[in-house]
């Protein structure tokens, strides 16, 4: 059979068009500021509606007026503030009830909220409460997040992008627990790939280098010197630019899914797909393991349309 050439370059056109942003409804955690904040603006610019969550409330808001004024109208607000704590269920639950009360629904979710509190935690003192504190928000946040950002988007789809880090592709002597967290933000992303296939929802997340930031506002002198500051200070920096396309090349191409974009300083870069040593797999298993997605997919299905009939049922 024989198509024509207009006939095949439309299909590849229709097949390859961009996710939209215009009109859409993106809720962001950690936008007061930073990385989150230069995103939402991108994202008000292109026409969406944004709800940004935070603690640091006087910042959040100042961000929030000053997006509205920009973007919106004397009758049309583009953003809404919501106080946020990332560790907690409670918060994130009303964060999106918020979008969906404000704006109509969710669209977008960027869980982009983060920090670096006792990010050099090899020999801090063993305590359960400071130990645990950048695992609550930095990888709890993002868990927690995706899980009510999915709830929210499975009966019509959506986007979800995790701010993780190249601290999370590769050791960092000065950075262990922080290292530790953005590297499960990465096994999370890429083991959601999944999730498209079943739920029309894309998860990726952005990786960026070193960024101009407050991250990088650390103690330089005293007894509370952090030794990588010396290192951070001469680093190559991404420019935010760079950052902002990485997050919006993940929510416009549909092509992403489970994928990981490099925000480095000479340009956004895709991480190749992992590939298992050839020791670890062989024809037999390759052959169950498509008849297991199968079966996963179906049971996948099954649970969140339960997921969701409980969550509205109960809030949980």
């Amino acid at each position: 059979m024989v198509f024509n050439s207009s006939f095949m370059n439309f299909f590849r056109k229709k097949k390859t068009s961009k996710y939209p942003i215009a009109g859409k409804v993106a809720v962001i955690t950690g936008a007061s500021r930073g990385i989150g904040k230069a995103v939402a603006e991108a994202l008000a610019e292109r026409g969406a509606k944004v709800v940004i969550g935070d603690v640091l409330d006087t910042v959040g808001q100042t961000t929030t007026e000053n997006i509205n004024k920009r973007y919106g109208s004397h009758k049309h607000k583009v953003a809404v503030y919501q106080h946020t704590d990332v560790s907690k269920y409670r918060d994130l639950i009303q964060l999106f009830a918020v979008a969906e009360k404000e704006f109509g629904s969710v669209d977008i979710a960027i869980l982009n909220a983060g920090t670096t509190k006792n990010m050099n935690a090899l020999f801090t003192p063993l305590d359960d409460e400071l130990e645990m504190a950048i695992y609550e928000v930095d990888v709890g946040g993002v868990v927690k997040g995706n899980k009510v950002a999915m709830l929210h988007m499975a009966e019509h789809g959506g986007v979800i992008v995790n701010t993780a880090s190249m601290a999370g592709l590769m050791p960092d002597i000065y950075l262990n627990a922080y290292a530790a967290c953005k590297h499960a933000v990465v096994g999370w992303t890429r083991s959601l790939a999944f999730v498209n296939k079943f739920a029309g929802i894309r998860v990726n997340a952005v990786c960026p280098g070193f960024v101009d930031t407050d991250m990088l506002n650390v103690p330089r002198e005293g007894p509370n010197r952090e030794p990588y500051a010396d290192v951070a200070e001469v680093a190559p920096k991404t420019p935010m630019p760079v950052v902002v396309e990485a997050f919006l090349r993940c929510i416009t191409d549909p092509s992403l899914a489970g994928d990981l974009l490099l925000a480095l300083p000479d340009g956004v870069k895709k991480q190749p797909p992992y590939r298992p040593p050839e020791s670890l797999t062989n024809k037999q298993m390759e052959e169950r393991r498509v008849k297991y997605e199968r079966e996963l997919k179906a049971k996948d299905k099954a649970e969140l349309a339960e997921a969701v009939k409980r969550f509205k049922a109960t809030g949980r």
